[in-house]
């Protein structure tokens, strides 16, 4: 075992014979899964070993005592659970330059940032190629499951993926999102070839400066290479909704460029002109042909098959805060089938989608044992309801020691606890998870929320599940009047007695203020958390308001983190917006056209 976990990165390796890259083995991909996973508890604890191993002489070990040691026990009383906050200290000091070994044996040479839009800003995490390995890995694994249930030929992509704006920070090193940082790597070009998953745009496009001009772009690619496209992704689902939305206002535009064969003045960046040029060439048929297909559509249902007749799915994370999105991309993906990517963070990856026929909502993903080490701390959670309303007495909180990968029960609720190869030891990633069940020995995990994204005032804990279960309820009178949320975000609101939720809803055209009026009350009564239902009842916490914005809100959001330098391959609409969020709280608050309280219990 520890010579396979020597070369743990079989499967993701490129070999090159004779100057060619060798053809993907799906099925040895496939076989190599299943050996690691049927033995997934000894290969946790060799990979923990080499973890220790190459990072033995790191400060932050050497601090905690262990001393070189690499035993499960000894890590365990050694090396406390931690946060980023906690870790913090010494990411900052190799992003300031320091060289010697920090958190990881070899030298850190690249900072990934997180998308920011959870916490408000974005994290620095340390990055290196050990991440990369896995980053290839994981893309390998499950595009070997994937293949085997929908086969695809050779072909191209339409990715709607981005870089963000790359930086040094003050001691040199450069600082890209997670996403980014993999883009740009050689193994990721290889493996995308390897794997019949090129993309439609060329690397201009791609790393282009500008958002808007690098969309429009990668479209009008997909539409010249309509005949060779096998599949439609991007990193999030809420990227490629977003495309569609905005392919709907320029479609027009977009076929007289390939008419002409001239690009649009849109498009002013030289670097993407040039690329774009050498593509584009007259195409009067074409162009009428698309324009047909474009007036033939009701209301643009199913655009994505009519437009590609070849491909064969739509492809991206569909889980958790972009769930919300998933009834827009079926309208657009018509009878194709949603395959939702696997699971990962800024931090590291964590599973595989090896089961892609289940439906997105029911996905789940296995636990690649070599990749890092992890750990499940026991979700316990008890609401005292008997005081409830008596005496509003406060939830309590038991937590239980951590279990490993091997330990965790079906049907229970966790968080995960990761261990990497790039300096991460025992850190929390804040994900809930939930087992659903076992691939050989490795769990199947099913994303529940993230653990601090809470919507609170008093006793109530609303989660941004709980939020979104919310607006799909409250959200159903709209259609009568053909009407949809294009998106939303919340608010706690302190600044009155009793303080109160506000939930921001931008439409897709204008509703009447009776049928508003009936959304929030039912926002307020869809909330079913005991502590919410009871703090309202006993006027703990006021009426909820339901505050409807202009159209556009969400993309000056969006703009305002890709001016941050945030990717939009990693964008995620912020679903709680507090204190650390003051300028998209700006944003939100001065394109208010309408506000309603509700009176689902009693007069406000």
């Amino acid at each position: 075992m520890s010579a396979f976990l020597n070369d743990r990165n079989s499967t993701v390796k490129v070999l090159k014979m004779s100057g060619k890259i060798e053809k993907f083995n799906q099925e040895s991909v496939i076989e190599e899964f299943e050996s690691i996973t049927k033995e997934a508890g000894r290969v946790q604890r060799e990979t923990l070993r080499k973890i220790l191993e190459e990072n033995s002489n790191a400060e932050y070990l050497q601090r905690l005592g262990l001393k070189g040691r690499t035993d499960l026990e000894s890590f365990k009383a050694c090396v406390p659970l931690v946060t980023h906050k906690d870790l913090e200290p010494y990411i900052h000091r190799i992003a300031d330059g320091e060289t010697k070994p920090i958190l990881t044996g070899k030298s850190i040479t690249t900072i990934s940032l997180s998308s920011g839009t959870t916490q408000g800003k974005p994290k620095f995490v340390p990055f290196n190629e050990e991440l990369v390995k896995s980053t290839m890995q994981i893309f390998q694994t499950s595009y070997a499951f994937r293949n085997r249930e929908f086969p695809i030929e050779n072909g191209k992509a339409l990715q709607f993926i981005y870089s963000s704006k790359q930086f040094k920070t003050k001691g040199g090193l450069t600082a890209n999102t997670a996403t980014t940082n993999v883009y740009r790597s050689k193994e990721f070009k290889n493996t995308m070839k390897d794997i019949q998953s090129q993309c439609c745009s060329p690397d201009e496009v791609i790393f282009g400066p500008d958002f808007n001009q690098s969309l429009y772009c990668h479209l009008l690619c997909g539409l010249i290479y309509w005949d060779k496209v096998q599949f439609i992704s991007s990193t999030f689902s809420h990227s490629i909704v977003h495309a569609f939305r905005t392919f709907e206002l320029i479609w027009e535009e977009l076929c007289t460029d390939i008419r002409d064969g001239v690009l649009t003045s849109r498009v002013a960046v030289p670097s993407i002109r040039a690329a774009i040029s050498k593509l584009l060439k007259p195409n009067p048929e074409l162009a009428d042909s698309i324009y047909k297909k474009c007036l033939g559509l009701s209301n643009w249902y199913g655009v994505i098959p009519e437009l590609w007749p070849n491909a064969k799915y739509v492809y991206g994370i569909m889980t958790g805060s972009m769930e919300p999105y998933l009834k827009k991309l079926r309208h657009y993906a018509g009878n194709l089938p949603l395959l939702s990517a696997d699971y990962g963070s800024s931090e590291g990856w964590i599973g595989a989608n090896v089961n892609p026929q289940l439906p997105p909502e029911s996905a789940t993903f296995a636990v690649l044992p070599d990749i890092a080490y992890f750990e499940f701390i026991p979700i316990r959670e008890k609401l005292e309801e008997q005081e409830l309303v008596k005496s509003l007495s406060t939830i309590v909180y038991t937590e239980s020691e951590p279990v490993s990968l091997t330990e965790v029960k079906v049907g229970e609720e966790y968080e995960i606890i990761i261990t990497n190869f790039a300096g991460l030891y025992r850190y929390r990633l804040g994900d809930i998870v939930k087992v659903m069940g076992f691939h050989n020995s490795t769990p199947e995990l099913q994303f529940i929320r993230r653990r601090n994204l809470l919507l609170t005032i008093n006793i109530d804990k609303n989660t941004e599940k709980d939020l979104q279960l919310a607006v799909e309820a409250a959200s159903k009178p709209l259609a009568d009047e053909k009407l949809e949320v294009v998106d939303f975000t919340s608010h706690v609101d302190l600044s009155t007695d009793p303080g109160h939720y506000v939930i921001f809803w931008e439409l897709s055209g204008d509703a009447t203020d009776e049928t508003l009026s009936g959304c929030s009350n039912c926002l307020d009564q869809s909330f079913l958390d005991a502590g919410y239902v009871g703090s309202r009842k006993v006027k703990a916490i006021g009426a909820l308001e339901l505050r409807v914005l202009r159209r556009g809100t969400f993309q000056k959001i969006l703009d305002h983190y890709v001016g941050q330098g945030a990717a939009v391959s990693q964008f995620k609409t912020p679903r709680c917006v507090g204190a650390s969020h003051c300028v998209v709280l700006q944003i939100l608050c001065s394109n208010v056209v309408k506000s309603y309280f509700s009176t689902a219990f009693g007069c406000t």
